[in-house]
């Protein structure tokens, strides 16, 4: 990958007459709202704009849609993803964060302050917000198929994270099925074989399209089959759990039923970049670059945290990790900005120089953009004479 090359605004505009903020995160999953945790106890008076229903998601994210939590610290006995998320949110407001229930649907970039807009006020000009700093945490969603019988079995049988929910009493010891063909679907269906009896592994090719390695090693595992040139047509049971999942071999057209309580999907996930496209370096796949070790994106001023800006891990606390980095880093931007104003002010409210008819002597300090000389008059009283 490119390294990441700053392109900061060059011009500044007015703040907006109607809303200024110092700071505003979009989105309000483990990522935003750790970060406006942070940004309210550090005085910052964060605007969460947590969205309604963008993404398809309810306010909260993708932990909206998990039934249950067992790896989350501190939550020995488990907890709901949506009572967790709620819990997040008690937090965010106890510390005086302005949560907003609209959707931020635009944003301009160009120039400082950021503007903004929220869902049906695109085209009025005077409708946009600002802000110094902007922090996206929009997270990204798990592609589904769409199979007939999938939103009844969602989280009842279906999932998209392994890792997430593998270990849940539901899937121990019984039949499960990834589908996917790629290394996202091979590391799933490895995890799997910890908890599962056997791992079916649904590829429509009649090859895998991950790493070698990790190829050899999903292959070589005895408690895995490749079902290839293979796709998913149903997804059956009993109205509460799944027991069934209908199947096609697609070379011969030949239908059969793969009984598993189990099916997780392993095919890709879509980051909710289209707020910020063409605006903020990406990557290939549409997630925000961020430079390595930091939320820092193509635009000083702008952060990214959770799973908009990151395609491995997506796992709610790493989000969390990540948005605390979000809002460690707009304090210290907004710092050194405000150091910056101070100083800029300070010069052009003392002259460089000052000649005077008792003695001067010179003093340096150093600013942002360098070393300034300011002569300070010395108004000591003259020694006593003999």
């Amino acid at each position: 990958m490119a390294p990441l090359i700053s392109t900061k605004p060059t011009s500044r505009r007015p703040r907006s007459n109607k809303r200024h903020s110092k700071v505003v995160i979009i989105g309000s999953g483990p990522a935003g709202h750790t970060a406006a945790i942070y940004l309210a106890r550090a005085n910052l008076n964060p605007v969460m704009f947590e969205g309604m229903l963008a993404n398809g998601l309810a306010a909260g994210g993708q932990l909206t849609t998990t039934t249950e939590v067992e790896n989350f610290p501190g939550f020995p006995q488990g907890i709901g993803g949506i009572e967790l998320m709620d819990k997040f949110r008690d937090q965010s407001a106890r510390f005086g964060t302005e949560i907003i229930t609209e959707t931020v649907s635009k944003v301009d970039l160009s120039a400082r302050p950021f503007l903004y807009w929220v869902e049906g006020e695109e085209d009025d000009p005077s409708a946009a917000e600002s802000c110094d700093a902007l922090i996206m945490a929009t997270g990204a969603s798990a592609k589904r198929m769409h199979l007939p019988g999938e939103d009844t079995y969602w989280n009842s049988g279906i999932s998209a994270c392994a890792v997430c929910d593998g270990a849940v009493p539901i899937f121990r010891k019984k039949p499960l099925a990834v589908v996917g063909g790629g290394d996202s679907a091979a590391e799933e269906a490895l995890y799997l074989t910890k908890f599962g009896s056997h791992i079916f592994v649904i590829v429509r090719r009649d090859q895998l399209r991950a790493s070698k390695i990790m190829s050899k090693r999903l292959r070589a595992h005895p408690n895995v089959t490749i079902l290839w040139n293979t796709v998913a047509l149903a997804a059956e049971g009993d109205g509460n759990l799944l027991r069934n999942l209908r199947i096609k071999n697609a070379k011969t057209g030949e239908e059969s039923d793969l009984q598993v309580n189990g099916l997780f999907y392993a095919i890709g996930h879509t980051p909710a970049t289209e707020l910020i496209s063409g605006q903020l370096e990406c990557d290939a796949d549409g997630y925000i670059t961020t430079k390595p070790g930091t939320a820092e994106t193509s635009i000083p001023g702008v952060f990214a945290a959770g799973d908009v800006q990151d395609k491995r891990y997506r796992q709610a606390i790493t989000s969390a990790g990540s948005g605390c980095m979000a809002a460690m880093e707009a304090e210290r931007f907004l710092a050194e900005e405000e150091d910056e104003l101070q100083l800029d002010e300070f010069n052009q409210e003392t002259p460089r120089s000052a000649v005077s008819n008792g003695s001067a002597h010179t003093s340096e300090i150093n600013g942002v953009n360098g070393v300034h000389n300011i002569s300070l008059q010395d108004d000591s009283p003259e020694p006593l004479k003999a």
